[in-house]
Parts: C-alpha cells; sequence; structure tokens
C-alpha cells in the first residue's frame, strides 16, 4: 500500500508540471501538433531505455491486445484534449475541471472491480477535490470562460483520466507490469497523434521553432512519467486510495505557474484550498 501511496504522489507532481510546461510550449505550437511532438519524445525516451528497465519483465502475450487498445485512446486523446483545453482556457480552468477524474475514476471502480468505498473515502475523496477547485479557480476573470463551449475539453479529458485507470488495473491483472502496460500505450498512442499530423500537416515532423519542440519533449516526458507512476499505483493499490492522491496535481500546477508564468499569487484562497485538498488526502489516507 505504500507504494501506491508514493507511486501516485509522484504521479501528481509530473502531471501538474506537465500542465504548466504545455502552456509554455503552446506558445509556439497548436495543440495537436504539440500532441505529435510530446508522446513520440517519450515514446523514444522509453524504447532507448527499454533494454535496462524491461530486462527480467515476462511477456505475457494475452495481455498485449488489451495495452494496444487503450493505447489507441490513452494517452493519446487525453493529450489532445489537455493541450487544446490549456490552449483555450488557461492551466488554471483546465486543472480545476481535471479534478472531475477521480470522482469517474472511484465510481468505475466501485462498479467494475467492486472496490469497497467506505464513507470516510468518499468524504476524503470529496474534500479533496473541492480543495484542489479552490486553488485552481484563484482570479474573477477566470470564472468567464465557464459558459464557453470549450469547457467540453477538460471535461472530456477528465471523463478519459477517469476511465483508463480501472480499465489498466483489468489489463494489470492479465499482464502485472506497469513497465509494459505503459511502453505499449505509448507506442499506440505515437502511431496515432503521428498519424493526426500526418493528415493535418502532410507531414510528420512538427515544423516549429527548438523553444517549442523543447517545450513540448519536456511535457511528454513528464507526462509519460506521470502515466507511468499512475499505473504502479493502480497496480499496488486500490484506486479509490491512488486517484484522490492524483488528484492534488493542482496544487504543482499552482505552485509552478506562480514561479514560471507569472500570474499566479498565493492568496488566502489558495491556502484555504491546500489545507481542504491535504485534510481530504489524509482522510482518504487514514481511512
Amino acid at each position: 500500500m505504500t507504494a501506491a501511496i508514493l507511486f501516485a504522489f509522484a504521479s501528481a507532481a509530473f502531471l501538474g508540471a506537465a500542465v504548466v510546461t504545455s502552456q509554455l510550449g503552446l506558445r509556439t505550437i497548436d495543440p495537436l501538433s504539440g500532441a505529435a511532438v510530446s508522446v513520440p519524445a517519450f515514446t523514444l525516451l522509453f524504447l532507448l531505455l527499454s533494454p535496462i528497465l524491461l530486462a527480467g519483465e515476462p511477456v505475457v502475450w494475452r495481455g498485449l491486445p488489451i495495452f494496444a487498445a487503450i493505447g489507441l485512446f490513452f494517452p493519446a486523446s487525453l493529450t489532445l484534449l489537455a493541450f487544446a483545453s490549456n490552449r483555450a482556457l488557461g492551466p488554471v480552468i483546465t486543472s480545476t475541471l481535471g479534478n472531475l477524474a477521480p470522482l469517474f475514476s472511484v465510481a468505475l471502480a466501485v462498479v467494475l472491480l467492486h472496490e469497497p468505498l467506505r464513507p470516510a473515502q468518499l468524504g476524503g475523496l470529496l474534500v479533496a477535490v473541492v480543495g484542489a477547485v479552490i486553488i485552481s479557480v484563484t482570479r474573477p476573470r477566470d470564472l468567464g470562460h465557464w459558459r464557453s463551449w470549450a469547457l467540453l475539453l477538460p471535461l472530456a479529458a477528465a471523463l478519459v483520466r477517469g476511465v483508463v485507470p480501472p480499465i489498466v488495473k483489468l489489463g494489470l491483472d492479465v499482464w502485472p507490469s506497469p513497465l509494459w502496460a505503459c511502453l505499449i500505450g505509448y507506442v499506440m498512442s505515437s502511431l496515432v497523434v503521428l498519424a493526426v499530423q500526418r493528415v493535418r500537416k502532410g507531414s510528420f515532423l512538427v515544423q516549429a521553432p527548438v523553444s517549442g519542440w523543447l517545450w513540448f519533449a519536456v511535457t511528454g516526458v513528464s507526462n509519460g512519467l506521470a502515466t507511468l507512476s499512475m499505473f504502479a499505483a493502480v497496480r499496488h493499490g486500490p484506486i479509490t486510495l491512488v486517484s484522490p492522491i492524483v488528484a492534488t496535481f493542482p496544487l504543482v500546477t499552482v505552485l509552478l505557474s506562480a514561479i514560471m508564468l507569472k500570474h499566479i499569487e498565493i492568496t488566502s484562497r489558495i491556502v484555504g484550498g491546500t489545507l481542504l485538498t491535504v485534510a481530504g488526502v489524509a482522510l482518504v489516507l487514514a481511512s
């Protein structure tokens, strides 16, 4: 259980960082092209390291179709939705509505995996989500975007992020290797985003400034490590424990936004939201 908790916090940290770095990359590259850089960047890095990382990891062929099918949609569709949302609404609202993901995850885990959900866990989950939302919405002008059709982007991303962990957990019951699950999924997603790029632009290679390439490469690695950590977390623990912890990623997003984007101030709202988030996660861990 300790491993699941540590991996979940690591996933939150990498995910929160990726929201900010993608915002920097979006200054010079559109979302779809950014996905064609970020997803293959981590895939390439993973493939280069695979002789070391996968040494001693057995292959279970009947698990291959499961992870390949997941990879057609995740992380490809999630990356495209998240980048488009970041471009349209910014990192604040993207992170805010992204916090609905654990609600989908926990609901599906209870229904599909028959994981028990104690009242204290449910209460902690709701408190953590509310705290993360309070943290994210820091400026009155942010609220003006909430009536936009673009809100469908982060909502769809939250749905994808929420549905995937229970399905991945089913796959890990067949092939208990988060490393193989992540690699296979990323290879498939790379093919998807590169195919989209080829259809849109007539070339697999993204034409963009070096700075844009670098920021999206960093984003891809951060997102990839977040995915790998999340897979490892659900391998070692229940989703009802993992998802509320991963939902704390706006803490990292707001902190890095304040440092790198220069438009977030530490206010009483952020302090209050932080306390609620920490209290919610503590309640989940204690239950």
